[in-house]
């Protein structure tokens, strides 16, 4: 089974436009999602630009504040409380990679928690860790969506994160180790550090791949039946293609598919779920359902 997250994006994108012309109906605020790109950053454009079209296809306003990379760390700082104190602003992200003389933790500290609808302030982690309501990051949020839609059973189940990081690995290895309905995992993190990965792989229920690695899960890693998460995503480079590149996920979907129940594709998979997640956060702000 093929958990198509485009199909799915668009499903809970329709419900969310239905419930934004329901709030315009009735003179109620419309979800406003502003967001921050320092510098040139293609693939950063490309992800931002997205995001402001998905904001107009379903009804939000939407805001793009483009920086130069020049723009200094108090600048940006100083944006961001900007962006705090406008009332009309639901919810904000700041895109990265920043540039290297920015200090992101600072910069994620900065942002208001009740605007943070990318989930990493230091507040909506710990809350998020305690099972309280949170802003949840986008990718983990649209991954559990993803699961919850094709009713993957997790309670119960060994499940391989492979990656540690702050915005998927680690969160995503929490959230599924929590009592919820999309939780209650036996879950083990693996890393750069770890020793014989695939043994922990071979033995997993269920595996989500968060490690920037082109293809790096292979066939003999799985066994048969386990449901595999793609959340890597590479550029390649190939002249056979018309656009002139190819896009690649952290698993050889090819030879890993038919082994398993369910598989996220790339492109297809996670990508659509992480921007459908990202605008529900927002929703989410505007509504002030988490910090009430």
């Amino acid at each position: 089974m093929i958990l198509d997250g485009k199909q799915t994006s668009i499903e809970l994108q329709n419900k969310m436009a239905i419930e934004v012309q329901n709030r315009k109906e009735k003179g109620l605020k419309i979800p406003h999602l502003a967001a921050v790109l320092v510098g040139k950053d293609g693939a950063s454009q490309t992800y931002v630009n997205a995001k402001v079209k998905a904001c107009e296809q379903i009804g939000f306003q939407s805001t793009l504040i483009h920086l130069p990379k020049e723009t200094t760390e108090n600048e940006l700082l100083a944006q961001i409380e900007t962006l705090n104190q406008d009332e009309n602003i639901d919810g904000f992200i700041v895109q990265l990679p920043l540039p290297a003389h920015i200090n992101v933790d600072k910069v994620f500290q900065q942002v208001k928690p009740e605007k943070d609808v990318d989930g990493f302030h230091p507040i909506n982690v710990g809350r998020m860790v305690k099972n309280l309501p949170a802003y949840i990051s986008a990718t983990p949020l649209g991954i559990l969506m993803l699961l919850e839609k094709y009713n993957i059973e997790t309670a119960g189940k060994k499940c391989v994160v492979l990656g540690r990081s702050q915005i998927v690995g680690l969160p995503m290895s929490i959230l599924l180790a929590r009592n919820t309905k999309i939780g209650n995992c036996t879950v083990t993190l693996c890393h750069s550090k770890t020793s014989d990965v695939k043994k922990h792989t071979l033995d997993a229920d269920i595996i989500v791949v968060a490690l920037g690695i082109p293809e790096y899960l292979k066939d003999d890693m799985i066994k048969n039946g386990a449901v595999v998460i793609d959340v890597g995503i590479t550029r390649i480079d190939d002249l056979s293609k018309k656009s002139g590149f190819k896009l690649l996920g952290d698993v050889d979907y090819q030879n890993v598919a038919p082994k398993c129940s369910a598989i996220t594709p790339v492109p297809g998979g996670v990508g659509p779920m992480t921007i459908t997640a990202l605008l529900y956060n927002t929703l989410l702000a505007c509504k002030k359902e988490i910090y009430l």
